[in-house]
């Protein structure tokens, strides 16, 4: 599929932040990725929801085309959020977040409630440690800094452990010396080692519609987990995707994008 955003670069709080924007004069929608993901994850979902949304995905900090930072803290990931909207002059609008995304999703509205109307979380939970969740950290530090071809690197990948690199080869780019990731191995683990903690203040300070998706077969956020979650916070609905894993736009788009729309349609 041809992507329908285009890539532009923005200034925000002193950085370089890349963003991706389907353009048109659709409802705005924030997109916000997850760990080591990219703005242009949100393609498929830019094309399935236009022309009636139009989907701005952050690249955020230390992730694609954006600028590195040595703080790469849940409520710098917030505060790059919430500049960016205003900078663009967007909200009060929905703001969408996968994983990572969805936790610094809901954390907006609940730091800046005047820019954020609705929120569709995917897959971000409201306790991120152990033992609820098994492995809040994946460390990718001897993952390799450059390898010949793409093909190699995705097969070096696999190697430890990641039955499908194709998420992260998202963020392969080809330079002179071979290829590699676009993000910092060490950034990513630091980052990731960050969002360990309990969320649950930030998911029920809100009240606005939210909708939160949740793939039955995820290993990041447990079931009984997402149905508390939609069970003790007012006004959420709770949508399950049986046979999807954490990336379940990925794994459902049609059915991802469907639930997104009659959601947002709704709110």
């Amino acid at each position: 599929m041809n992507s329908p955003l285009t890539t532009k670069i923005l200034t925000v709080r002193g950085r370089r932040l890349a963003y991706a924007d389907a353009g048109g004069p659709g409802t705005p929608v924030l997109a916000l990725h997850g760990h080591f993901g990219r703005a242009r994850a949100f393609a498929a979902l830019a094309a399935a929801l236009a022309p009636e949304f139009r989907i701005v995905a952050l690249e955020q900090r230390c992730h694609g085309l954006s600028a590195r930072d040595d703080d790469v803290s849940p409520d710098a990931y917030v505060a790059d959020a919430a500049a960016f909207v205003r900078a663009l002059e967007l909200g009060p609008l929905p703001v969408l977040g996968h994983s990572m995304g969805g936790v610094v999703a809901f954390r907006l509205a609940a730091r800046h409630p005047e820019l954020v109307r609705a929120l569709v979380v995917e897959e971000g939970g409201a306790l991120n440690r152990r033992p609820k969740v098994a492995h809040p950290v994946l460390d990718v530090r001897d993952w390799p800094r450059r390898a010949p071809t793409l093909g190699e690197l995705r097969r070096q990948v696999e190697a430890r452990g990641v039955p499908d690199a194709s998420y992260f080869l998202e963020s392969a780019v080809e330079r002179p010396d071979g290829w590699g990731f676009l993000f910092d191995h060490a950034d990513m683990v630091r980052s990731q080692e960050a969002l360990i903690g309990d969320w649950w203040p930030d998911w029920l300070a809100t009240s606005c519609p939210a909708l939160l998706l949740h793939g039955l077969d995820s290993f990041v956020l447990p079931t009984a987990m997402a149905r508390e979650m939609a069970q003790r916070r007012p006004g959420t609905t709770l949508r399950e995707f049986p046979g999807c894993g954490h990336w379940l736009h990925d794994d459902d788009p049609a059915g991802f994008a469907a639930a997104v729309r009659e959601f947002l349609t709704a709110s």
